[in-house]
């Protein structure tokens, strides 16, 4: 599978360049030009590193890192910024980043530091226990891979921590608002639109063996039968 980059910069013209040097490597790479989009990205995507600029449109790269660690503290970030001061440095790494490279950068340099900070994170994971096989199915809670024999899909953030969850109770009854707390820390009309959403959509995966079955328990939650 290819390392997935989450790169944040608004300069179009640099920010090109560098999405097409990292695809032509082999990097899925996503680029986002918003400091305000960010966070919808980040879930969608969830990626294995995340290469972030500090002067960006409604939200700068400090508080993005800050909230990338609440949620994913072990991913690896590196800003790039042409604030160079001392000052800046600093509060790059205290707001959670790993790296900080000024502009103009190496992009040579940049893979080097990027790959280096990869097989660092990689050490620190967990071996073989990140898989969890059910019917035909096996799910990679870190990757939020799913696949069987035939295909597979590579889930949004939310929507495999939906799956998780529904393992985790598996042969068993969730009741709809643990789901959305645990998810979303929100039970709001919009959260559990987005729920119905993704239930189906696992819905339509699943059915492809007969001994899984995603069941509604209506006025409850759900109940995900595992023969």
């Amino acid at each position: 599978m290819k390392t997935k980059v989450l790169y944040v910069e608004d300069e179009i013209g640099l920010g090109s360049i560098v999405k097409e040097t990292l695809v032509s490597r082999g990097y899925h790479v996503v680029m986002v030009t918003d400091g305000g989009l960010v966070q919808m990205a980040l879930e969608d995507f969830r990626p294995d590193i995340c290469v972030l600029d500090i002067m960006l449109p409604n939200k700068d790269g400090f508080t993005i890192a800050q909230e990338i660690r609440v949620r994913h503290p072990e991913t690896p970030i590196i800003f790039l910024s042409a604030k160079n001061q001392t000052e800046s440095v600093l509060k790059g790494f205290a707001s959670g980043g790993n790296d900080y490279m000024r502009k103009p950068f190496s992009l040579e340099e940049l893979i080097v530091r990027m790959e280096n900070l990869l097989s660092i994170h990689r050490e620190k994971m967990p071996e073989n226990n990140s898989e969890k096989q059910f019917g035909n199915f096996v799910f990679d809670s870190i990757s939020h891979e799913l696949k069987n024999d035939n295909e597979s899909w590579d889930l949004p953030y939310r929507e495999g921590k939906l799956l998780e969850v529904l393992l985790q109770y598996e042969n068993q009854v969730v009741n709809r608002s643990v789901i959305l707390e645990t998810i979303w820390g929100s039970d709001s009309h919009m959260n559990s639109r987005t729920l119905d959403v993704y239930i189906n959509r696992l819905r339509k995966i699943l059915k492809a063996d007969e001994n899984l079955q995603l069941k509604t328990i209506k006025g409850v939650g759900y109940l995900f039968v595992v023969r």
